[in-house]
């Protein structure tokens, strides 16, 4: 070119540097190209314009994912975006590798990328050749050591075969990606297919059950321990024409078997094939090597784990009870889900067991008998607190079995689980310490009545036919195993009609990081809010704090990660099976006697639980203060015992309380005028200033003493 001629265009500049010329709008979802570029992305070299399908049907997909990060990380850092692409023909091979350089901008109106480069081919050698694939990857040896990590971690989580399947059918390797992948397992002296990927299902029926003779690379591989890489179809046809046809079907150019090796024996094979031919170089093989490595591990570990589940859930299930037939007029609902560590075992239990007949327990008219619920939870979740706990169940339902009341059960099954932990070997250790709380009822189903002992399991809670949820506190002793000795006082009350008992471990109440109190508020809400029927609530609370439905007899343990839940509902039906209809009324019953002045803190707490949703926190705080001070009247101004009557009636925000206090003293008593030091004496006083109404009532023996409140509505509060 002479000095002083023009310049030549920026088309022809471009055109004899062999480089093409592309735009790119996503709002429009078209791309222009010059005809260099058109040459290059394989089609016809004139200039066109095509829509974002076209242009990434001629790209490797790994590339074209690659493209979209680029442009959006240097659109956001306002540089260049450069990147390495794959180009691929009409059969999907790879015909070149291509360099793009573009300054993308982004539209913030519009939500979309404006993009203006040019496209370059690239003068490494083809793809297959450690040059090219250097030219794709920009570092071959950084890249293999990410997508190792990457790959590793991804298969140290997978926790199912399944999992380990479908990440094996993620791996994208750095530059040389297989489309098809097959994992083969042995049965025996056959080969099996345990997954496959990149072919159409059924694909696989001519390679299952294949003999290990057989002469097919998957099988040598098996034999020998050794891998088999083939570069070419012709490679494939030579060395094996027997099973040649089988793989030739498939349209591939390249394959790589490697060994499935874990504890120096090995399981199977894993079959990579490719679309394109690859030279296996040293760097690919040792790449394939690692992740066959990671892949034979990753299945090894799910497969115990598999495994384990199996035998755990079938252990489990073998221990649990199936609930026995329909009791008339109760109904009866339970469920039972293992932590998610390890086995999966356990030691919660229920149980429900028929009682004998006899003068004490004889059938009644409906021809139902006595039955006893049992629900308990030995000390651990490892196999032993599951072998424990199958063996404290058989016992219990032996001594119950033999007819011997609650208490006597309770004493018997802790003597026998003192003896069998005690096994006369001394240990320091308090981790070989093992005990189990229980709660055993016995039931009536045609009073409704229940005696219940305990051993140092949580109370009961009870349900009531208005929705109201109150824990029920019951007499108990020590767990089970500690004293051989112990006493296990019962506890006699009646489920009215309409009302369901809930006995539960203590797992139900604490998961979720709750602890008991934080934990039965939760609980609490959930009963109170249910609508449907016992079961449909027994389902309703295993989901509120775990996940799906786990009962044992309708599908799988699902996993936990804290303690087991095992959960029992009994629920009288309204008389006549009819639909119960919520009374306007809530009652509560207590008795509080001389010798247990400790009661009183439980007839507080009954109170409290009553009144859960009064409207005033002052009225609630008065009327519990105003029933302890009227109990202790009575247990320190009488020698007789104190029963309890709580009633709550009316509309929500128009409610009235009227609490009594029943004793057979004779003397009435009378409000005093304590002085500033005395001790006693305020007791009527502070009725008189705390309550709405009140009034000391004689009657044929003893007495009775009462106060009301009555709520305020909402908006005068």
């Amino acid at each position: 070119m002479r000095t002083g001629e023009p310049l030549p265009g920026v088309g022809d500049v471009l055109a004899a540097l062999a480089t093409g010329l592309w735009q790119w709008d996503t709002s429009t979802g078209l791309v222009a190209v010059d005809a260099e570029a058109a040459r290059l992305l394989g089609l016809p070299a004139q200039e066109a314009t095509l829509t974002e399908a076209q242009v990434r049907a001629r790209l490797h997909p790994v590339d074209w994912n690659e493209i979209t990060g680029v442009v959006q990380l240097a659109a956001a850092e306002g540089t260049l975006a450069e990147v390495r692409i794959r180009v691929m023909d009409e059969r999907g091979r790879i015909i070149r590798v291509v360099r793009s350089r573009s300054r993308p901008t982004f539209d913030s109106r519009r939500k979309a990328y404006e993009l203006l480069g040019t496209l370059q081919e690239v003068t490494e050698p083809t793809p297959g050749s450690p040059a090219g694939r250097s030219a794709v990857t920009g570092d071959w040896r950084r890249s293999r050591e990410a997508f190792l990590l990457d790959a590793g971690r991804a298969l140290a989580e997978a926790r199912s075969t399944a999992e380990v399947l479908r990440v094996a059918a993620g791996l994208s390797m750095p530059g040389f990606s297989p489309d098809g992948l097959a994992v083969f397992g042995v049965e025996g002296d056959r080969l099996t297919i345990i997954g496959h990927h990149g072919q159409r299902p059924g694909d696989e029926g001519p390679f299952v059950h294949m003999a290990l003779e057989t002469d097919y690379p998957a099988a040598e591989v098996v034999r020998t321990g050794r891998a088999v890489y083939l570069s070419s179809p012709e490679q494939y046809r030579a060395r094996y024409p027997l099973t040649w046809p089988l793989a030739q079907r498939f349209n591939r150019r390249s394959w790589a078997f490697l060994p499935l090796t874990a504890s120096g024996r090995t399981m199977g094979a894993w079959m990579a094939a490719f679309a394109y031919p690859v030279a296996f170089t040293p760097d690919e093989r040792s790449v394939l090597t690692t992740v066959a490595r990671m892949l034979a591990q990753a299945l090894t570990r799910a497969g115990t784990a598999e495994t384990e589940r199996e035998l755990s859930q079938g252990l489990q299930r073998s221990m649990m009870p199936t609930l026995g037939p329909e009791v008339p007029g109760m109904d009866v609902a339970a469920r039972y889900v293992p932590t998610g560590g390890g086995l999966q075992v356990g030691g919660d239990w229920y149980d429900m067991i028929p009682l004998p007949g006899g003068p004490a327990r004889s059938r009644n008219k409906a021809g139902a008998g006595r039955f006893a619920l049992v629900m308990g939870d030995v000390q651990g979740h490892d196999v032993r607190a599951a072998g424990l706990m199958g063996q404290l169940r058989i016992a219990l339902r032996a001594y119950a079995s033999e007819g011997h009341r609650p208490d006597a059960v309770l004493s018997r099954a802790s003597r026998f689980l003192h003896g069998i932990v005690d096994d006369g070997e001394e240990s320091d250790e308090l981790s070989d310490l093992r005990f189990a709380t229980c709660l055993y009822a016995e039931v009536d189903p045609r009073t409704g009545v229940l005696e219940v002992a305990r051993a140092g399991h949580p109370d009961p809670v009870i349900r009531m036919a208005d929705g109201t949820v109150l824990m029920r506190p019951t007499a108990g002793g020590l767990p089970l195993g500690v004293d051989p000795d112990a006493d296990y006082p019962t506890t006699r009350f009646t489920l009215e009609p309409g009302e369901t008992m809930m006995i539960c471990t203590d797992g139900l109440i604490e998961t979720g990081g709750h602890d008991l109190d934080t934990g039965w508020q939760r609980i609490r809400t959930l009963l109170e809010r249910h609508e449907g029927d016992t079961e449909e609530l027994a389902d309703a609370l295993v989901q509120a704090v775990h996940g799906p439905s786990s009962h044992h007899t309708t599908g799988p343990l699902a996993d936990r990660r804290e303690d087991d839940i095992a959960v029992l509902l009994l629920t009288r039906r309204p008389d006549g099976g009819a639909v119960a209809v919520r009374p306007e009324i809530r009652r509560t019953l207590l008795t509080v006697a001389q010798a247990e002045p400790e009661r009183i803190s439980v007839a507080r707490q009954q109170l409290r639980e009553l009144l859960h949703d009064w409207s005033s926190p002052d009225q609630l705080d008065s009327a519990v203060l105003l029933l302890s001070e009227m109990l202790t009247n009575v247990l320190v101004h009488t020698d007789t015992d104190a029963l309890l009557l709580a009633e709550m009636s009316g509309e929500k925000g128009e409610r009235r309380l009227r609490v009594e206090v029943n004793d057979a003293g004779e003397e009435l008593p009378h409000k005093r005028r304590p002085g500033e030091l005395a001790s006693s004496g305020r007791g009527l006083v502070l009725i008189e200033l705390l309550a709405d109404a009140w009034g000391v009532e004689p009657r044929g023996v003893g007495k009775s003493i009462w106060f009301e409140l009555y709520e305020p509505p909402r908006d005068k509060l």
